[in-house]
């Protein structure tokens, strides 16, 4: 089982940046695409951005120019690098991950989701 810790979160300033960091820790055979997701109250989970593990990206429409998706295979981590941050960037961003499972045969893909990390842009 893949257990993913964000860290990173916090308090910004608009047009100021913060960096996202996600590892991945525990037993897997592979991991597969990686990626961030955010959520407002009451709001419902939407993509930020992802990536393969070739390293094709995917940005949702809000962020597209502004935020950069990266990763370090080697060290089973994902970066969200988040430049010209605005007040409607503030919500609760979630690490996620597409893995496959240890054993023996088919295994089919696993998800598995981080705890979540405030990110507020106010000024």
């Amino acid at each position: 089982q893949v257990r993913l810790v964000e860290s990173g979160g916090g308090l910004v300033q608009p047009e100021e940046s913060l960096k996202l960091s996600c590892v991945a820790r525990g037993m897997y055979f592979a991991l597969n695409s990686m990626g961030w997701y955010r959520q407002v109250p009451g709001g419902k989970r939407e993509l930020v951005a992802d990536m393969s593990t070739s390293g094709r990206t995917n940005y949702g429409d809000a962020v597209k120019g502004r935020f950069v998706i990266s990763r370090d295979n080697a060290k089973a981590s994902v970066f969200l690098q988040m430049n010209n941050l605005k007040p409607e960037d503030t919500a609760v961003y979630y690490c996620q991950a597409f893995y496959t499972p240890q054993g023996l045969g088919f295994q089919p893909m696993q998800e598995s989701w981080g705890q979540g990390t405030q990110v507020t842009v106010s000024s």
